[in-house]
């Protein structure tokens, strides 16, 4: 059965909620040239396996992805150029660590630069493709963890009606309450308790309808559209 809490009311924008700051602390992905570095399915591993298990060799993670120490060295000097990943020290020779510059990223781009949003929409999609997928492995498996974890898992949906500034600070409280609590033990092993594994949260914001204004246009438009009426069989 899921357990859930109820959001408290979204605070208006004037109020200037500190979650600001936190949001602020995030790396902040837009330019497109780093959209594009970033869109290629071994740099998204690596960034996982470094940001969940910590500083790692290339050959260190390339025993978790399934690649090669060649290939993992070169997209992490890839990763590097763009600031994504740094040298994180006390390695010898070629076996030298890894480590993430910021635990977190916010990705967007700039609506007025084509080619921005759609590498913006690319990157997004390969993290939210991988991240189902690992959802539908955990529905294929679960059976075979222990039923203590079966029973604090589960799914929560809620529908809310907002307008956009409301959406916007809702998502700012939820970032405010939970990434304080992801970034610690990420950042520091040693908080981390016996018998915690990695855990998954995937939060989707997405509007179920057009504004009334802008549907009423679409529909007017539509059945004005000399292409709906050659399709469309209307009834008598």
């Amino acid at each position: 059965m899921s357990r859930s809490v109820s959001p408290k009311a979204p605070q208006s924008k004037d109020q200037s909620p500190p979650v600001r700051k936190v949001r602020e602390e995030l790396r902040q992905v837009s330019d497109t040239q780093a959209l594009r570095a970033l869109t290629h399915p071994v740099r998204i591993s690596l960034i996982e396996q470094l940001s969940v298990v910590g500083p790692m060799t290339a050959t260190e993670v390339a025993e978790l992805i399934g690649e090669s120490p060649t290939t993992c060295s070169f997209h992490l000097r890839q990763l590097a150029k763009y600031g994504f990943v740094e040298e994180a020290g006390g390695g010898k020779g070629r076996a030298r660590p890894w480590r993430m510059t910021a635990i977190g990223m916010n990705i967007s781009s700039n609506n007025e630069d084509p080619e921005a949003a759609i590498a913006s929409s690319a990157l997004a999609q390969l993290f939210r493709e991988r991240e189902l997928q690992r959802y539908r492995t955990w529905l294929d498996t679960k059976g075979n963890y222990p039923k203590e974890w079966r029973r604090a898992t589960g799914d929560i949906e809620f529908v809310f009606y907002l307008t956009p500034d409301e959406l916007d600070a809702l998502r700012d409280e939820l970032l405010e309450f939970l990434l304080p609590r992801c970034q610690e033990r990420l950042k520091d092993p040693s908080l981390r308790p016996p018998g915690s594994v990695p855990v998954e949260m995937l939060v989707f914001t997405y509007p179920l309808s057009l504004p009334e204004r802008d549907a009423k246009a679409r529909t007017s438009a539509a059945a004005a559209s000399p292409v709906r009426r050659a399709c469309t069989k209307e009834e008598p």
